[in-house]
């Protein structure tokens, strides 16, 4: 058994023989599904090969007799094989199914889904919210709306009732990512971030990071390939992206500066910002985070999600047009027909307002810089 790591997600997976063939069993995405659970899943498939029998045949057996029952088990992973594997990562595909196999399919999966009720469901939450896990149980309650709405579209059941349940469990106080949205405030954080002291790689991150409003992972994982300095553009695959969309980032003049420099460090290599120990993995998920502490930032005021919400709440209140300041953040659209836009949307906006955005840090950080423009595009 061991632990696969990839720019997706850590993945436990137990390499196995089986009529002398290798073969490569997955046990769940960590830490969604614990070291202790993985380790049972393995003894168990263990106990399956003693007894002669594939565990990754049993598998494929079990999940295609689920698929031609009418169970809730049966509906909900068809529901997951046909409209979640495809469109999300493995990491949040791993992740819905990991929550539906602890909590759900343990009460509710083997009951027909057209016999489904709100009070069956009401159980399931009930015993979350017990546990203390509130915001979960408010998740697993949509994911069972969706996986219901699912067999209502495709004749497998007459309703939905978890549309009975809105407002059944207590409010939760929303947590916000920790960032820091006053003016001088954020010239403060940024002449910290001129003055770090540690590895030029971690600096230059720090630097960038303000400038591109993309996730942490995003911007760490960045590859060479993806980056057309000429014409001051960075294309972020689909598959690297939360929604599995293509995803362009105008650079402004300050961003390909900030490349430029690192390029003669690490432009041989795969990652932009590649490890400390090794050029052939991206830095750590936690660098950045642990170069705010070392700044003086503790937990709470500030991390690396937080130059999103900067970037997302200062363009809003200078009147950038919304919707380009949405595409830029890479947000899921949840109506269909604008969705339906290519990643090009708004990009004469975008361009002007990430311009912009890189001029007015410098501002605030008190470099030198040419006279800006405000727009209210």
């Amino acid at each position: 058994m061991y632990l696969l790591v990839n720019p997706t997600g850590r993945y436990f997976r137990l390499d196995y023989r089986h009529d002398g063939k290798r073969k490569t069993l997955a046990l769940g995405v960590y830490p969604d599904v614990s070291l202790k659970q993985a380790r049972e899943r393995r003894e168990e498939a263990r106990r399956l090969l003693a007894e002669g029998v594939d565990p990754g045949e049993r598998r494929k057996e079990e999940k295609a007799a689920a698929s031609t029952d009418n169970s809730f088990e049966g509906v909900a992973r068809l529901w997951i094989d046909k409209m979640v594997r495809p469109s999300y990562t493995e990491k949040h595909t791993g992740l819905v199914t990991s929550r539906l196999e602890r909590d759900v399919f343990p009460l509710i999966g083997s009951k027909d889904i057209r016999e489904l009720r709100a009070s069956d469901i009401l159980e399931v939450l009930g015993r979350m919210e017990k546990r203390g896990v509130l915001v979960s149980a408010k998740r697993v309650r949509q994911i069972i709306g969706q996986v219901c709405r699912y067999a209502v579209s495709n004749a497998k059941a007459d309703f939905d009732p978890t549309t009975a349940l809105r407002g059944a469990l207590p409010p939760t106080q929303e947590k916000h990512r920790a960032t820091i949205t006053n003016p001088q405030e954020i010239g403060e954080l940024l002449r910290a971030i001129d003055g770090y002291k540690g590895s030029f790689v971690t600096l230059c991150a720090l630097k960038l990071a303000p400038m591109v409003m993309v996730r942490p992972g995003e911007l760490r994982h960045a590859e060479w390939t993806e980056f057309d300095l000429d014409n001051a553009l960075w294309t972020i695959p689909g598959e690297k992206m939360k929604m599995k969309g293509k995803h362009v980032v105008p650079l402004s003049r300050q961003a390909v500066v900030i490349l430029r420099e690192i390029q003669p460090l690490t432009g041989s290599g795969k990652y932009v910002f590649p490890g400390a120990l090794s050029d052939t993995r991206p830095m750590s998920e936690n660098t950045v985070l642990y170069a705010l502490r070392r700044l003086g930032y503790p937990v709470g005021t500030m991390t690396g999600h937080g130059f999103r919400s900067m970037a997302s709440t200062i363009l809003n209140e200078q009147g950038w047009h919304r919707d380009a300041i949405e595409r830029q953040l890479a947000h899921g659209e949840r109506d269909s027909v604008r969705a339906a836009y290519n990643h090009a949307e708004h990009m004469p906006v975008r361009k002007e307002m990430m311009q912009h955005w890189s001029d007015y840090l410098d501002q605030l950080a008190g470099r030198n810089v040419v006279a800006m423009k405000a727009s209210t595009v």
